[in-house]
């Protein structure tokens, strides 16, 4: 990151919160190199050839970010957390776009062939683990918040206890279940998958 501490990041992020644009100047080259991290770790799991590149998608998150109303910072770990969401769903948007234009929403009309059947189908793979993890954190707040800390926000067990004051050990339990739950979803996605 930078010679900055995370505590005098998580600083910063506060008196951004409270309006100061100075900090926002001052935050921005700390964190860029890290959201370009938690960005590339999006794009690794996404289809070859796709049409959103790293740097789109941090700058998209970024604006979003910049956008934020009134947000009490709880500390660096809390940002990146945010950070990861936001990611998330733009991708997810980009996906449910991708799938509205296929289908003739608008778009003009394309053959299609391999490379199509594959990127469609990865778009799909996303839209099912969004839909997944929607129904995860509706049955089980807490195991959803962990899935998106640790898968989408990159977060290790000691960063996602401290954004959700609990023990490591309970972030643990619930990551073990929670991915045990959202495999069999995905793997059953036309059946109930049952309690989380």
């Amino acid at each position: 990151m930078s010679s900055k501490s995370p505590h005098e990041v998580t600083d910063l992020l506060n008196e951004w919160g409270r309006g100061n644009k100075v900090a926002l100047d001052e935050l921005t080259p700390l964190v860029y190199e890290e959201l370009r991290k938690i960005a590339r770790r999006h794009m690794s799991r996404e289809r070859s050839g796709h049409t959103l590149q790293t740097t789109a998608l941090v700058n998209e998150a970024y604006l979003k970010l910049v956008s934020q109303k009134e947000v009490r910072w709880q500390d660096r770990a809390h940002f990146f957390a945010l950070s990861a969401q936001l990611m998330r769903h733009i991708l997810i948007d980009h996906a449910r776009k991708r799938g509205y234009q296929k289908r003739g929403g608008g778009g003009q009309q394309v053959t299609l062939d391999e490379v199509a059947i594959v990127s469609q189908e990865r778009d799909d793979e996303l839209m099912a683990l969004d839909e997944a993890l929607k129904e995860l954190a509706a049955r089980d707040e807490l195991k959803g918040r962990i899935v998106e800390l640790r898968y989408f926000g990159g977060l290790n067990v000691d960063e996602v206890a401290e954004v959700l004051q609990i023990a490591p050990v309970t972030v643990k339990r619930h990551w073990k279940a929670a991915k045990a739950w959202l495999y069999h979803a995905l793997k059953s996605s036309n059946e109930d998958p049952g309690p989380a």
